[in-house]
């Protein structure tokens, strides 16, 4: 289920508008980060502070249906928006995977956990490794899994 609520698109016209489309096509369309060729998944969280709807694509990073969420920000020096929205509110997040949304429930990981992910992580993006070189912080990774 969508999660309720009034909807803020994201600033960046193009992250608003990739959404829209992998939204209205369902998935067929805009399912890349841009031109890389690299597959993507649609997240929408609560916002920490405005409790509005927020949605982004993430790189879609899987394992035995499970999903990472890799808070990069391409190595800034601070964490990006969502991971707030997360921390906040981790049992109001919604994943989009082709045609059909779904809730779930999102867990930061850490120590070993962390580490298998990671390297899972890594081996879907190359970029990310390149970005913890780049800041000092350790970008975090959540986990989100199907309601039960």
């Amino acid at each position: 289920m969508p999660l309720e609520g009034e909807y803020e698109p994201s600033a960046a016209d193009w992250v608003r508008e990739q959404v829209e489309r992998y939204e209205a096509t369902g998935g067929r369309e805009a399912n890349t980060l841009r031109d890389t060729g690299l597959p993507i998944v649609i997240v929408s969280t609560r916002g920490a502070t405005s409790g509005k709807v927020r949605k982004l694509g993430l790189m879609r990073v899987e394992h035995e249906g499970v999903y990472a969420m890799v808070g990069s920000k391409g190595g800034a020096p601070e964490d990006p928006a969502w991971v707030s929205n997360l921390r906040a509110h981790p049992d109001q997040v919604v994943l989009q995977d082709g045609p059909e949304p779904w809730d779930g429930v999102a867990r930061e990981i850490t120590g070993e956990e962390r580490a298998a992910w990671w390297e899972r992580a890594v081996a879907a993006y190359a970029d990310y490794a390149d970005y913890q070189e780049k800041t000092d912080r350790e970008i975090p990774v959540f986990l989100f899994e199907r309601r039960t």
